[in-house]
């Protein structure tokens, strides 16, 4: 979740959209994922570790939501940019796989930016979330090359779609959105982020490379019950908008205002849409019951 060039995500933030993440992400994908783990580990020792790194960590929610789905004894390899996350990660790990089989965790400071296949060693699975549109198109293809190049499956989940549906509508929420769109995919340091496009880049980029991509909508459905992450994620979605065009801040005030009364009387609702990908080294695999040739 966090990396060189990026804003600091605070501790609270992360705890905040947590179980919001949790919700969203796509469970259907596991389906495939395990099938492909368990053929993976068929001729290995029952009591091997299946080894897990997850890039941008942050506080390690990625593996508190995988690791209780997976069966077997997990080792997970946290990398995060921010040494104060990673602390809070190793101070929080998960309690134990789908089975009762334990979860160790270890964390690593590391660039992404500069992430190859010596740093993915060993690795039986890649995660990753919320990360994807922090990346430039270069870093994008540098992080598919090292997962490429280890040749274990890649989940990728909560990348930023670009598409907000807020109820009851308001005329300016178009503005803001294309605003705030145009924000995630500015240039940072002169890097120029892929926003909303990380998504597409990505599964086209592991295609490229002869991986199987699966893509799953995982959008946030928020409402009374996540008042306050929807305030804080309605505030800055609007503050990031205004960044990127100034001359919006008068109207955005007014919009805002609204905005957080129609949240506060609990009449606001809120999709904020992700993609999640599945990555499969190999060839065909069965989703829903079905091969899907995506």
């Amino acid at each position: 979740m966090t990396r060189p060039g990026s804003p600091r995500f605070e501790a609270d933030w992360l705890a905040l959209r947590e179980g919001a993440d949790a919700d969203a992400r796509d469970a259907g994908l596991l389906v495939p994922l395990r099938a492909h783990l368990a053929a993976a580990r068929a001729g290995r020792d029952p009591g091997s570790e299946l080894v897990v790194h997850d890039l941008g960590s942050g506080t390690g929610s990625m593996a508190r939501w995988l690791a209780p789905r997976l069966d077997g004894p997990h080792h997970w390899v946290l990398h995060d940019h921010d040494p104060d996350l990673l602390k809070r990660a190793s101070g929080a790990p998960p309690a134990s796989a789908a089975d009762g089989a334990p979860v160790t965790v270890r964390t690593r400071l590391t660039d992404l930016t500069v992430l190859d296949a010596a740093d993915l060693r060993g690795a039986d699975l890649v995660t990753a979330s919320a990360l994807l549109d922090l990346l430039t198109v270069g870093e994008l293809d540098g992080l598919v090359d090292a997962c490429t190049a280890v040749g274990c499956p890649v989940l990728l989940t909560l990348s930023v779609a670009g598409r907000v549906i807020l109820a009851p509508g308001h005329p300016r929420d178009a503005e803001i959105a294309a605003a705030f769109n145009e924000h995630q995919r500015r240039e940072v340091q002169g890097r120029r982020l892929l926003g909303p496009d990380a998504p597409d880049a990505a599964a086209q980029a592991f295609r490229r490379r002869g991986a199987r991509v699966h893509a799953r909508s995982s959008p946030w459905r928020l409402g009374p019950d996540q008042r306050q992450l929807m305030r804080q994620w309605l505030e800055g979605w609007v503050a990031a908008a205004v960044e990127h065009r100034p001359e919006l801040s008068t109207g955005a005030r007014t919009y805002v205002e609204w905005r957080l009364g129609e949240c506060a009387s609990g009449r606001l609702r809120a999709e904020v849409h992700h993609v999640d990908l599945l990555v499969l080294p190999d060839g065909s695999t069965t989703v829903g019951g079905h091969e899907e040739r995506s």
